[in-house]
């Protein structure tokens, strides 16, 4: 359908006016990341364009008789026309989607959610803290920053999973680590004797960054307990709060912070999120039951 005077589709419109109504899309990708990991790619099924997304958003899936469950955007953002989403199978929507193949159709509401702040962190060095599946939220973080490296500093990658069989992205990491540009350290929690990199959690890396204080970045995403150390010892290295920020997906369940579901103190993790500086947050992050 043809755009209007300010280039919007009908569709687009339609969107923007009814948020909670999901948009046809249509699978014309899929791959097996992990056993119980996939990434699926998805184009609109009305030939309407993608809206621009923001590193650090997410979108909702909706797959009929299952359910919604909100995924973040995994994909490039210089490359909206598809959208990336690397989905680990833990419940009925999410074991559901699991089941998609090329071809297969599902709704999807979005983009939502706050950004990584990567146009504030221009000028400064970066550095990206991932456990396990929190790679696929910064991913997106990275294929910006690859592309517009002049505006950054230093950048270092910290990227911890359980075991070498569980690390996403393998192919992708060994791409980035043979750059000149990109420091990556990578560590498994535990590993047999075939694995010849580091033994341990992501906070005994930090030591290893190369990055000022007084002008980094820090984006944190993964576990709860392993992004309370990561901000625990940047504290101690003398990043201020206000330039550590966390990536929280908690109970979300519209997107829009209707239902209340992932309120947090006095936030919606879905609306005022999910990525939180720490100096926002931190009061509320560290309680175990808000």
């Amino acid at each position: 359908m043809a755009p209007n005077m300010h280039g919007v589709t009908a569709q687009q419109e339609t969107a923007r006016e009814y948020p909670m109504l999901p948009r046809p899309f249509q699978v014309v990708g899929r791959r097996q990341e992990l056993p119980d990991t996939f990434t699926l790619y998805l184009q609109p099924q009305d030939g309407a364009p993608v809206f621009q997304f923001q590193p650090g958003q997410f979108n909702m899936l909706y797959h009929p008789g299952a359910g919604e469950s909100p995924i973040s955007i995994s994909g490039d953002p210089a490359k909206p026309e598809k959208m990336v989403h690397t989905i680990r199978a833990v419940g009925n929507v999410t074991r559901s989607l699991q089941k998609l193949r090329t071809g297969d159709c599902l709704g999807l509401r979005g983009p939502f959610g706050t950004p990584w702040p990567v146009e504030a962190a221009t000028g400064l060095d970066l550095v990206i803290l991932a456990g396990g599946l929190g790679l696929a939220p910064l991913r997106p973080v990275i294929y910006h920053v690859l592309t517009h490296r002049e505006d950054y500093g230093n950048v270092e990658l910290i990227y911890g999973a359980r075991s070498p069989q569980d690390l996403l992205y393998r192919s992708e990491l060994e791409r980035w680590r043979g750059r000149f540009d990109l420091r990556v350290h990578v560590t498994v929690d535990s590993a047999d004797q075939r694995w010849r990199g580091h033994v341990g959690v992501v906070t005994n890396l930090i030591g290893r960054a190369n990055f000022d204080p007084q002008s980094t970045a820090a984006l944190i995403c993964g576990p709860g307990i392993m992004m309370r150390f990561c901000v625990q010892e940047l504290i101690r290295r003398g990043l201020a709060p206000r330039n550590i920020y966390v990536s929280l997906e908690r109970n979300m369940q519209c997107g829009l912070g209707l239902c209340g579901h992932c309120q947090l103190g006095p936030f919606f993790v879905c609306k005022d999120g999910p990525v939180f500086s720490y100096d926002r947050i931190g009061r509320w992050f560290e309680l175990r039951e808000v």
